[in-house]
C-alpha cells in the first residue's frame, strides 16, 4: 500500500504532539513494509529526521525566514500536491486542516481530528450541529461562530474517512459538524516511553517536600487554578504537600496572586521546565499526578504517569474517564471540595496508592503505537477495498 502524508503539520510545527503522532504512525507503517511517503518540500519539523531513509520527500531547515511561515506553507502545498500526484498513492492522509485538497482526484483521503476544543469554545450551544454560541473572555458579549466556514469543517467534509483519537472527540465531531457516524472511527494514541531518569536529572528537579504533580499548559479548560483551590480548601493537604507544575511556562502574575490569596506558602507552588527524563523523575517521585482538565481530546499525561508507576487523580469529564478507565481516582473538576476529597483518598492511603499503581501499569500497556497503526491500516484498507 502506498500511503502519503502531506506537508501541513511538518511546516507548521517544529515539534509538538500532532507532528509526533504522524511520525510515530509513519514509523510503524514503514516497519510493516508499507510504502510511506511524507511530502514536505521545505519543512522545519525536527521529528522527520528519525524516519527511514527515503520516506521523507523534502529538505529540512531549522527555521523559516521571519514573517514567512504562511507563505512557506502555501508554497509547500503547491509543490507537495504535484509530488504526491507523481508518486501515485493509494491513500493520502492529510496532516492538518485546509480547504485545499492534497490528494489527486479519485484518491481516498483520511483526516485525523484530535479534539473539538476551539469549536466548543467556553459555552457551546449543544442544540445546533453547525452554529455554536461562544462567550467572549471575561464576560464580554456573546457571538456566533459559523463552523461551516472553517477550514477544519471543509477538510472534514472533503475527507473520505475521519479518525478521532477518542470516542469523546468522535461524538463531538458528529454533533458539531453533523458528520455521518459511519464516516468517523476511533484510534487511540500510543504513549512514548520516557527516557530513564539519571542522577543528574534527580538533582536538577529535586523536591524535598512531598508533592503533587501537574503537567502541561495551565490556562482555561486546563483548570489549574481550580486544582489550587482544591488543595487550599484542605488544611491537611495545604500543610503537607507542595505542587510542582511541569512545563507550561513560568507562573503568571494572576497565578501568583491566586496562590497568595489562597494562603499557600512561599515556593509551595513552583513551575519547573526540563527534559523528558526530568519529567520521568518527577512522575517517579510525585505522590500523585493531578489532572483537573474539564475537556481533553485524549490527554497523554495520565498515561505517561501510569507508565511511570505514578498514581493518577483526575477529572471525570470528557475523554478522561475513557482513557484512564478504572486506573484513576476521579473528581468533579468544578468543585474544589471534590478535588480535595479525591486527593485525600489517595495520598494518605498506601493501599489506594498501591492499587492505582498496579491498575495504571496494566492500563498504560493498552496504548501503543503498534495498536494505533493497526487501527489506521484497517481504515486505509477499507477505503481501498470499497
Amino acid at each position: 500500500m502506498r500511503i502519503a502524508f502531506d506537508h501541513q503539520i511538518f511546516c507548521l510545527q517544529t515539534t509538538g504532539g500532532i507532528a509526533r503522532y504522524f511520525c510515530r504512525l509513519a514509523e510503524q507503517l514503514a516497519g510493516r513494509h508499507e510504502q510511506v511517503g511524507v511530502f514536505a518540500p521545505v519543512y522545519r519539523n525536527q521529528y522527520l529526521t528519525a524516519l527511514p531513509s527515503g520516506a521523507v520527500h523534502g529538505v529540512g531547515v531549522k527555521a523559516y525566514p521571519p514573517k514567512t511561515a504562511g507563505l512557506m506553507v502555501g508554497l509547500n502545498g503547491l509543490v507537495s500536491r504535484r509530488m504526491i500526484r507523481r508518486w501515485q498513492p493509494d491513500i493520502v492522509h492529510e496532516t492538518y486542516f485546509s480547504s485545499t485538497p492534497s490528494a489527486p482526484t479519485g484518491c481516498p483521503v483520511v483526516l485525523t481530528v484530535f479534539d473539538m476544543i476551539s469549536e466548543l469554545g467556553t459555552q457551546a450551544d449543544r442544540a445546533s450541529p453547525v452554529t455554536v454560541a461562544l462567550s467572549e473572555p471575561v464576560g464580554g458579549p456573546s457571538r456566533c461562530l459559523d463552523l461551516s466556514r472553517s477550514e477544519k469543517y471543509a477538510a472534514v467534509s472533503r475527507a473520505d474517512h475521519v479518525i478521532c483519537i477518542s470516542e469523546q472527540t468522535r461524538q463531538d465531531l458528529i454533533r458539531l459538524f453533523d458528520t455521518p457516524p459511519e464516516k468517523v472511527s476511533v484510534a487511540y494514541l500510543g504513549c512514548d516511553g520516557l527516557p530513564e531518569a539519571t542522577a543528574a536529572d534527580a538533582r536538577a528537579v529535586a523536591v524535598q517536600k512531598p508533592f503533587l504533580l501537574y503537567v502541561g499548559l495551565r490556562g482555561g479548560y486546563k483548570n489549574f487554578a481550580m486544582m489550587l483551590r482544591g488543595l487550599a480548601c484542605s488544611r491537611r493537604l495545604r500543610h503537607e504537600f507542595d505542587v510542582v507544575a511541569f512545563g507550561g511556562g513560568s507562573l503568571t502574575t494572576d497565578e501568583q496572586a491566586l496562590i497568595r490569596q489562597l494562603g499557600l506558602g512561599d515556593n509551595q507552588v513552583r513551575q519547573i521546565g526540563g527534559s523528558d527524563s526530568d519529567l520521568a523523575h518527577l512522575y517517579q517521585t510525585a505522590r500523585a499526578l493531578v489532572y483537573p482538565s474539564t475537556y481533553e481530546g485524549f490527554g497523554l499525561p495520565p498515561i505517561e504517569a501510569m507508565s511511570q508507576r505514578c498514581p493518577v487523580i483526575c477529572s471525570d469529564r470528557s475523554s478522561i474517564p475513557e482513557v484512564v478507565g478504572d486506573a484513576g481516582e476521579y473528581f468533579d473538576p468544578t468543585q474544589p471540595e471534590s478535588i480535595a476529597a479525591a486527593i485525600e483518598r489517595v495520598v494518605f492511603s498506601s493501599g489506594a496508592i498501591g492499587a492505582l499503581v498496579a491498575k495504571g501499569a496494566l492500563r498504560a500497556q493498552q496504548f501503543t503505537w503498534d495498536q494505533c497503526a493497526e487501527r489506521h491500516l484497517g481504515v486505509y484498507r477499507s477505503l481501498i477495498d470499497a
